[in-house]
């Protein structure tokens, strides 16, 4: 028989990543007796930054959005230090770069596209037309569209096949973590609309601080790391041989340990990205911004030191590139011959100082895509997580805060069913 830990909780929140750090944050605010626990020694689940021979490398390429309305509501955006990407992208092609940017923060660019003869008027027009209507229209608009994949979607607003090829392809395959633009039309219209309104950025100290600091706006009491979960229980959750009482648990982690824990739930597939840091002399590209390779041989590759100088600790600059799932040694030979050709450097002397696999770094999303779901699984137990709501920062802490409403609707603020 277990070892009864204590019978003082509520809710226990299992998992410490973005959805769990804000369901513990809200029902702690309410008046619950939370305990979050994690696996992990430290908390962020899969937003987590590594320190790694000088240089902070985040555990795959990340990107922090301004304008998502949980970041605005639980994070003080000066304490990170952010510093922001280029509002564009470069995309290497058979034919040169493209440099596609926000022309109402580029407006030089923007005229470059108009005059220089490499993108049709049609895709200009629909260009325009798509990013005047994600800044402008309601986001409640978008909810209520029949849902579609997003290449038919873009097909539908105007774009021809090759503009979508050149552009939206290679991009989005860094978004979506897929190369078929198969992706609901309805997160893609939402992600459009967020990247128009926000900046990308990186905080100073990696993507890592994020959950950092929504892990120090709770009570100490209530967060405990290392402490892995091996079964839920009729009356709690098992921590090793003790039992931790609770009279509500929430299920805050990765689809597959969910779908451990909760035996019966259907979470949706993952998509695997690999990311792969080197440590270059010289910046081969003497700015913030993304490249994109129209033959998709890589998905995104950035100079990160050129965003947060910091991110180097010796002065050399660091670059991450990121491929969809988990390259051998041939294809990794294939990516560095790929990216001496995107910037049109030597890469032979590249040194690689880290390398990381996130496997299920984002639900697959195809539609059509409910944006949120309910978090309740059965009396007493709930689930929460982007796999139950949409792949982002955002969708995370979107669903751990309705976790927490749920919870409280069921148990009020005293805790009493």
């Amino acid at each position: 028989m277990a070892k009864t830990q204590d019978d003082g909780h509520d809710v226990a929140v299992i998992g410490a990543g973005a959805a769990g750090l804000a369901c513990a944050s809200d029902l702690t605010a309410a008046g619950l007796r939370v305990r979050l626990v994690e696996a992990q020694d430290t908390v962020g689940g899969r937003i987590r930054t590594d320190r790694v021979a000088g240089f902070t490398a985040d555990r795959g390429f990340q990107v922090f959005n301004t304008s998502y309305p949980q970041v605005k509501r639980r994070l003080d955006l000066p304490a990170l230090f952010l510093r922001p990407f280029t509002p564009g992208v470069l995309v290497h092609t058979d034919d040169g770069t493209l440099r596609l940017t926000d022309p109402t923060r580029r407006p030089r660019d923007g005229i470059a596209l108009f005059t220089g003869g490499r993108v049709k008027p049609r895709d200009l027009l629909a260009f325009g037309l798509l990013s005047a209507r994600a800044m402008l229209a309601p986001a409640s608009r978008v909810r209520a569209r029949p849902d579609v994949t997003t290449r038919t979607a873009l097909a539908d607003a105007g774009f021809s096949e090759d503009f979508v090829e050149t552009f939206f392809r290679p991009f989005l395959a860094g978004v979506f973590l897929e190369d078929s633009l198969e992706t609901s039309a309805r997160f893609f219209h939402l992600v459009w609309r967020s990247m128009l309104r926000g900046t990308l950025c990186l905080p100073r100290d990696g993507i890592g601080a994020v959950p950092a600091q929504l892990a120090a706006g709770l009570p100490p009491e209530v967060l405990r790391t290392s402490s892995p979960v091996s079964e839920l229980t009729p009356t709690g959750v098992l921590l090793g041989g003790e039992e931790l009482r609770a009279r509500a648990v929430v299920v805050a982690t990765g689809a597959g340990a969910a779908a451990r824990l909760l035996p019966g739930l259907a979470p949706p597939a993952g998509r695997t990205v690999t990311t792969l840091y080197h440590a270059v002399e010289r910046s081969p590209l003497p700015e913030p911004t993304l490249l994109v390779d129209a033959r998709l041989r890589f998905l995104n590759t950035c100079v990160l030191t050129e965003v947060q100088p910091g991110y180097s600790g010796d002065g050399r600059a660091l670059v991450s590139t990121s491929v969809l799932g988990t390259p051998g040694p041939v294809e990794e030979a294939a990516v560095l011959a790929a990216l001496a050709e995107a910037y049109g450097t030597d890469t032979g002397t590249w040194e690689p100082v880290h390398r990381v696999t996130v496997r299920g770094a984002l639900p697959a999303m195809p539609p059509p895509l409910p944006l949120t779901r309910t978090t309740r699984f059965a009396r007493g137990r709930y689930v929460c997580g982007d796999h139950r709501a949409t792949g982002s920062l955002q969708g995370a802490l979107a669903s751990g805060a309705r976790a927490a409403r749920e919870v409280i609707a069921d148990l009020g603020t005293t805790g009493t069913p």
